[in-house]
């Protein structure tokens, strides 16, 4: 399956987390991410990605197996099935100042025979853990983060990914969040297994990468400081004027009586407008053939809207 390339809004939460996964499992990870766009910034979701709520809060998604793939020449499909059967296996482990909890990633994946979907249930608390931005987020590009072969390099680009200050990170504290602590005893073996090959790949193909220093005391190298580098040749450049169109008034583009009745009747914010502006421009244009009015519209479905739990992405979803 085409990789259409966008950034995506990730949780600190996940970023941070203790976790030591393939790099098919990372990608189901970020195709989950990449689902729960259309809540985080009111985006519409894919056609070809289902979510349903169930009775116990869970969610049940359904995928085309083709999109855990890295590219349309990646024809692997069992090991998408291997990533699926271990990551129903495995937890996700978080920890803070107040708590320490496991929880399992995916509940009963299954695909249908003669068929390029699989469908899994999404824990409650792993939802609500992808979507929750009290300890901060990070944006990315999701192509980007889907091409990696390493998982190492996938880690290090969603830690950097917008970074403009330096970071140090203790070696321990790296290890324990790669789940690798009792690899790589030698401190050299860390930066030669880990460090050098996720930088080669971060340098080769993404626009954030980093240079670094060992951190000593005494003799002993006992952390790592990061000093994030931008790659601008290798930002993706839709996406790039995807957000720069963003950072534009929406009033450009769109009628003020439009733009006033998203704010006082869906109660959309001037942000939350640019980041659906080609959407409601393309409606807007559709009233030239005299067969569609956009206020009628958003003024017939207000009344649809008012009971459901996300108004603005049902919105979103019927434009």
């Amino acid at each position: 399956m085409k990789i259409t390339n966008k950034d995506v809004i990730q949780s600190y939460l996940l970023t941070s987390a203790k976790y030591d996964y393939s790099v098919y499992e990372k990608r189901i990870l970020y195709r989950l991410v990449q689902i729960c766009q259309p809540q985080i910034q009111g985006q519409k979701l894919d056609s070809r990605f289902k979510i349903n709520k169930d009775l116990f809060n869970g969610y049940w998604v359904k995928l085309p197996i083709s999109s855990f793939l890295k590219d349309e020449d990646d024809k692997n499909h069992s090991l998408v099935k291997k990533a699926l059967r271990d990551l129903r296996e495995k937890v996700f482990e978080y920890e803070d100042d107040k708590r320490w909890e496991l929880i399992s990633i995916i509940e009963s994946p299954a695909i249908e025979k003669y068929s390029d979907f699989v469908e899994f249930r999404v824990h409650p608390k792993i939802y609500d853990a992808i979507l929750d931005f009290s300890k901060g987020f990070r944006k990315y590009e999701l192509k980007t983060a889907m091409s990696f072969e390493s998982t190492y390099a996938m880690r290090l680009y969603e830690l950097f990914s917008e970074k403009k200050s330096p970071i140090t990170y203790s070696i321990e504290k790296l290890k324990i969040m790669f789940k690798i602590k009792e690899k790589y005893k030698q401190v050299n073996d860390f930066f030669r297994y880990v460090i050098e090959p996720a930088k080669r790949e971060l340098d080769k193909s993404s626009p954030y990468s980093f240079e670094y220093s060992p951190v000593k005391e005494g003799r002993k190298i006992v952390a790592i400081k990061f000093y994030p580098v931008y790659i601008p040749e290798n930002r993706d450049s839709e996406v790039e004027e995807q957000h720069l169109k963003s950072q534009i008034s929406p009033s450009w583009d769109l009628d003020a009586m439009v733009i006033n009745y998203l704010k006082q009747n869906y109660y959309f914010d001037t942000k939350e407008i640019r980041h659906n502006l080609e959407l409601f421009k393309h409606a807007q244009e559709r009233e030239q053939t005299g067969e569609f009015d956009l206020i009628i519209f958003l003024s017939q479905m207000r009344r649809k809207c008012a009971d459901k739990a996300n108004p603005k992405g049902y919105l979103i979803n019927a434009l």
